[in-house]
């Protein structure tokens, strides 16, 4: 695992992953999973990164490799790595990224579970989630 914020734009290719860094000390096993995708592996922490950081990073690093796929993995439940999971939405507003695959996962009791795009966005929309549980318990 590498630190994304001191690779070079241009040593990323194919697949690369970006981790919240604890990943791999608090969930081993999801991390392994990781590892058989790709060995593009990339920590940051969002508790010593600032994300405004984190996308200026990523934006040049898309634009300048060739990339098939991305992927961002991080813990369940932590306030800081859910951040990691919102940075797709900046780089879209920057750049193209129709021909990237992106996922998301988190990782819970050492297993890595995929993450829709559109849980990701509502998960940001206090407003909408309050609709949800208003009809979910008739409140």
């Amino acid at each position: 695992m590498q630190d994304l914020m001191k690779t070079n734009c241009l040593e990323v290719n194919d697949t690369i992953i970006i981790v919240g860094s604890c990943i791999e000390r608090m969930q081993p096993e999801a991390y392994k999973e990781l590892e058989k995708i790709s060995n593009n592996i990339y920590e940051v922490c969002l508790e010593k990164e600032h994300l405004n950081m984190v996308i200026t990073k990523l934006i040049g690093m898309v634009s300048r490799a060739k990339l098939n796929k991305i992927i961002f993995a991080t813990v369940d439940k932590s306030p800081h790595c859910i951040q990691l999971h919102y940075i797709i939405k900046e780089i879209k507003k920057a750049i193209d990224l129709n021909s990237i695959k992106v996922l998301n996962y988190v990782a819970v009791d050492n297993k890595l579970i995929e993450i829709p795009n559109e849980i990701i966005s509502l998960s940001k929309n206090f407003s909408k989630l309050l609709e949800f549980r208003e009809l979910l318990y008739n409140k």
